[in-house]
């Protein structure tokens, strides 16, 4: 995180992946490339959008909106003719004239509150479009952009905070420039006058003080530093962003849908988890359509009903590992006042689920914070699991308990180094090396809940181990972790038959690194350090599947050599 791009890109990432307040504003990032680049036609495009949503915009703001639209819709009639382009920027420049001199003076009718929040006139333009390399539809495109592009950091509260947050007492500011793709930040470089934890809990507390509720400000590695701080530690700047700017958006009620939807899924595929885990009662049918990969159609689902009441123990230890793991989380952000969303989970049916997608709804205050609430989630369900492993182990040996238990292949011991080690310790070398081998539901309820614990704490992208590794390690650590965990992935040395498919989830939902913190730059500690990499030590161990030659050697399942 040493370079200015890498800053850029966290933040950027702060702007583009958050939900933004007004769907125009959305419409319109995504499609400034084309805008820029791009005919008249795709002016009138973003223009008839925002005429869809003509309930958003207000009065004034709608008529001038229609005066851009019928001035391009008509460019086809004035392309020839130079003083029809120049009637086209004209009254786009004049529209936008007319804007910022009402808002300026206080009249006229505002953007609603909610979706357009601050002063329009308060946005300073990052690209200046003046020059022949630029065309009329490209200047329009740009004061188009202007009018609904992200609100910046007003010049004037900058001055202000300049004059009564910065100084000889804590940050001596040398130098300003905008931050972000767009602009819509300010990053102030200078030096530091004492330590840089009191001086940024003195300027977090001046900056509520001057500016209210309006303003996020963050301590980063400054940009391109030639050396080090003379104080020790990397140097420092601050930038500062808009709250509607930086923060997540509210979860809506689409979400709040989409979650339940998911959590009912998961709910039926931990119920036919159960049902598949009693394998050796199902009517051969049925046991056909679990076992066999090339059966497609499903048996009557009326035979499947006497086995859900057998199932619903293996179900529950499933679902209580997620929650429990939920819970972990929540218990762990609620004293740091960290906001977390509605968990998201994500139905399997080979281990009933892989777990849920849980985001940050509120900008961690600094890396501890990240470190701590990524770690409770998988440390709480697996402690859970692992108990659950353990007793399931213990009444499997014992015969007062033997009408529950189950019969599995005993090659699926062969599935994790760690989990077959100590079920070969507790079991013994006669019931392993056995083509069945008769265990307690609890197995399989914490085998499945300590292999979905290793999946999420694997150390890529936004997963509770790629969290953990970027705020205890930095982002370049966590972009080699992140290389490395792909390439066993693809390689399926890491969690087996499961390895292809849980490498497809975390690339298409869980791929991009956490957002940064407001106090970027303290270190975690040491002892964080050590915990997490004894937790990915473990988690190797858990995904990693025995060799032939050892499962024989040990005795955990019965191997076949061709």
């Amino acid at each position: 995180m040493g370079t200015l791009a890498g800053y850029s890109s966290s933040f950027s990432t702060i702007i583009f992946r958050c939900p933004l307040k007004n769907p125009l504003m959305e419409y319109a990032y995504r499609n400034r490339i084309s805008l820029v680049n791009g005919s008249a036609g795709s002016c009138d495009v973003l223009c008839r959008e925002i005429i869809r949503k003509r309930r958003r915009i207000s009065s004034r703001h709608f008529g001038k909106l229609m005066m851009i639209r019928a001035c391009y819709s008509n460019n086809d009639d004035n392309s020839g003719s130079g003083e029809g382009e120049d009637k086209e920027s004209s009254s786009l420049a004049t529209a936008a004239k007319e804007d910022t001199e009402e808002r300026r003076s206080g009249g006229g009718e505002d953007l609603d509150s909610e979706d357009f929040p601050g002063s329009v006139s308060s946005r300073q333009p990052t690209i200046s479009p003046v020059g022949s390399g630029y065309n009329n539809f490209q200047v329009d495109s740009f004061k188009l952009m202007e009018l609904l592009g992200p609100e910046r950091v007003d010049p004037m509260d900058v001055k202000i905070i300049k004059e009564k947050l910065f100084g000889y007492s804590t940050f001596w500011v040398t130098k300003e420039e905008p931050f972000g793709d767009l602009g819509e930040g300010i990053l102030f470089l200078g030096n530091l006058r004492c330590k840089r934890e009191e001086v940024f809990a003195k300027l977090q507390n001046q900056l509520s003080e001057v500016m209210g509720d309006k303003y996020n400000l963050f301590m980063v590695e400054e940009p391109n530093s030639e050396g080090p701080d003379p104080r020790g530690g990397p140097r420092v700047s601050f930038s500062m962003l808009r709250k509607e700017v930086s923060e997540p958006g509210p979860t809506t009620l689409w979400q709040y849908v989409i979650a339940l939807l998911l959590f009912l899924l998961t709910i039926g595929s931990s119920v036919e988890l159960g049902i598949a885990s009693q394998i050796n009662r199902l009517p051969p049918e049925i046991a056909k359509y679990f076992t066999d990969p090339n059966a497609v159609e499903p048996p009557d689902m009326q035979l499947l009903l006497p086995f859900v009441d057998s199932a619903l123990p293996l179900a529950y230890g499933v679902l209580g590992v997620q929650l429990f793991h939920e819970v972990g989380h929540f218990l762990a952000a609620f004293p740091k006042k960290v906001k977390l969303s509605i968990p998201y989970f994500i139905p399997n049916i080979t281990l009933g689920s892989f777990g849920a997608i849980t985001q940050f709804k509120s900008i961690l205050p600094d890396q501890k914070a990240k470190v701590d609430i990524s770690l409770a989630g998988p440390f709480s369900g697996a402690v859970l699991s692992f108990s659950m492993f353990v007793v399931g182990l213990l009444l499997s040996s014992n015969s007062a308990v033997a009408s529950d238990l189950v019969q599995v292949p005993s090659m699926l011991f062969q599935g994790s180094l760690l989990l077959g080690l100590i079920s070969r310790a507790t079991l013994g070398y006669g019931a392993m090396h056995a083509a069945t081998v008769s265990i307690h539901p609890l197995v399989i309820a914490g085998w499945c809940g300590l292999t979905t614990s290793a999946f999420n704490m694997l150390p890529v992208g936004c997963l509770d181990g790629g969290r953990a590794v970027q705020g205890a390690f930095g982002k370049n650590s966590l972009v080699a972790f992140g290389l490395a965990t792909y390439t066993l992935l693809g390689l399926g040395v890491l969690g087996g038959p499961l390895s292809l498919p849980w490498g497809l989830y975390v690339l298409i939902c869980q791929r991009t690194p956490e957002k940064p913190c407001l106090n970027d730059v303290t270190e975690v500690g040491n002892w964080r350090r050590a915990i997490l990499s004894v937790a990915i030590f473990l988690v190797v161990l858990t995904l990693l599947p025995v060799w032939d030659e050892l499962a024989e050697e040990l005795g955990i399942g019965l191997v076949t050599t061709f």
